[in-house]
């Protein structure tokens, strides 16, 4: 059976990783994302049955047209969109800045995610699943950012719940730090990676396929019973038992 499904923010790193990984099962993959010329090029790059449809998943309009754009059946969907808004804004000058900023990643990284299950919520089959990318962020008292991705892992349990009677599955990925991505802007020194790799117990930097393989595994029939967990891909540095 060919699946369909929806990637947002697929069109570059984790999200277009993601993208190949169900691309390769012989899925169609709809990937979605704020910059159209990205998208295109990711289409063009990824092959096979992708389908490239820019949205701002911020922007309740918008997210009502896409979902119109859709097909009817929506067999995984994986809110990947997101990032740090911290690093493309200038300090905070006064509180009004600083509730800008906040506001900013709540609504990239959270809402963003309530808002565009909610507009393809009719579209979700029985067998589905939601798979929400957050952070090892959210378990290290990282700012706005961190914050938002806390909230993320703690909405994921609501979902599960409120989708898990329809037999929908909801998990959040976790990943630690990821090489082979834009979310560092190119701001990353040789030190800055040293520090994080030196963290981890594997020895090396996350990449982006490491995240694609937990995600196909989640939406697969091999994990129907599992849901409303939170799975860290970051190489044991926050280690559970």
């Amino acid at each position: 059976m060919t699946r369909t499904v929806l990637v947002t923010g697929g069109g570059t790193g984790i999200g277009k990783a993601i993208a190949a990984a169900f691309l390769a099962d012989g899925d169609h993959v709809v990937i979605s994302g704020r910059r159209e010329d990205v998208l295109l090029r990711a289409a063009e790059e990824l092959g096979g049955q992708v389908t490239a449809l820019p949205c701002d998943v911020t922007d309740p309009e918008q997210l009502e047209a896409f979902g119109e754009r859709l097909p009817d059946a929506l067999h995984v969907l994986v809110n990947n969109a997101g990032g740090n808004r911290e690093f493309d804004a200038p300090p905070p000058g006064d509180l009004r800045g600083l509730a800008e900023r906040w506001r900013a990643n709540l609504d990239a990284n959270l809402l963003g995610a309530v808002l565009t299950t909610a507009a393809v919520d009719k579209q979700l089959v029985s067998g589905g699943a939601v798979v929400n990318i957050s952070s090892f962020a959210a378990d290290r008292g990282a700012g706005s950012y961190g914050a938002a991705k806390a909230a993320m892992n703690s909405w994921n349990i609501f979902l599960a719940r409120q989708l898990g009677p329809r037999g929908v599955t909801c998990n959040v990925v976790a990943p630690g730090y990821v090489e082979k991505t834009e979310f560092f802007r190119d701001r990353r020194s040789e030190q800055f990676h040293e520090a994080r790799v030196a963290e981890t117990m594997v020895g090396r930097a996350g990449q982006p396929q490491d995240m694609a393989e937990v995600v196909r595994f989640l939406a697969s029939p091999a994990a129907r019973h599992i849901t409303g967990q939170v799975v860290r891909v970051d190489g044991g540095v926050i280690p559970t038992r």
